[in-house]
């Protein structure tokens, strides 16, 4: 099962988030069906909002947005408090750009654009914020737009590797972040320890590799685990929902779909369900 582990230091001066998605990850896949460098982009753009949502409370939202003019233009994310996230890719269909290891590359397919955040937190102006996408690899961008807009000195490591058949291997990453009162000497000594870490890829080959991430972070037995909770693909979609969109397009448009196509049907953009709306559906919501 996926999950987020939230540790915070035993000095209480820094903390740190390890994220195990590879079933969220690798159900998106299936459901849009994405070759392997739309996998990775995806995937890392879900892990990312999936952290952002565990840094909020109630019923807030967090919406990410990776725009750009590379051969990927459009990425979105939802997330909650809940750990439940949903996302689709503009384009899907995209696997050119490999590595000398053959690992997947993304900020050369992403280009230059912006990393945007919408933060809905039940007030009648969500919040949003924005930086420019600084090397298109998702995990460097989130933490460039935590550091720079919300001001919270951030480290973040994210990625999906894939099988040989291009399926979901394993997905994770990790964010660290500095507590308010840690000294300046130990803040330096941290962010060597942070640039001397494995690359995340590693990190996620091992057996246990929540564990290896957070060991690598603070070192064995120098943290405390504070919570440990559940994170999963869950769309929120429902026939009803779609239904009172259909009612909004007003009684011309509607009847125009019973005369012309004798029903309709609506493809949730986020997780591809198909909703289908009879003649009869749609004559009850005129």
């Amino acid at each position: 099962m996926d999950k987020i582990i939230k540790t915070i230091s035993n000095n209480g001066h820094f903390r740190a988030y390890a994220l195990e998605a590879t079933q969220t990850v690798s159900e998106a896949q299936k459901r849009h069906q994405t070759w392997s460098s739309s996998t990775v982009a995806l995937g890392r753009t879900l892990i990312a909002a999936q952290i952002l949502g565990a840094n909020q409370k109630g019923d807030d939202t967090i919406t990410v947005r990776v725009q750009s003019n590379g051969a990927i233009t459009s990425i979105i994310a939802v997330a909650d408090t809940r750990g439940n996230v949903k996302g689709y890719i503009k384009e899907p269909n995209v696997d050119y750009k490999r590595g000398s290891t053959g690992e997947v590359l993304v900020g050369d397919l992403v280009g230059q654009g912006w990393f945007s955040v919408v933060k809905d937190m039940g007030l009648k102006t969500p919040y949003t914020g924005q930086t420019p996408l600084i090397s298109g690899e998702i995990g460097e961008d989130l933490a460039y737009y935590l550091t720079t807009s919300e001001q919270t000195p951030s480290a973040v490591g994210l990625n999906v590797l894939l099988n040989e058949d291009e399926s979901v291997h394993v997905a994770g990453g990790f964010l660290v972040q500095v507590m308010p009162d840690a000294p300046e000497a130990e803040i330096a000594a941290f962010e060597t320890r942070i640039q001397n870490m494995p690359a995340i890829s590693k990190l996620l080959r091992s057996h246990d590799h929540s564990k290896a991430i957070l060991d690598a972070i603070y070192g064995q037995d120098q943290y405390k685990i504070l919570a440990e909770s559940p994170l999963a693909f869950h769309c929120d979609c429902s026939k009803e929902r779609f239904a009172d969109g259909i009612q909004g397009l007003g009684k011309i448009e509607v009847e125009k779909l019973i005369t012309e196509n004798h029903g309709a049907e609506v493809i949730c953009q986020f997780c591809e369900t198909v909703y289908n709306f009879s003649e009869n559906d749609l004559k009850e919501l005129i």
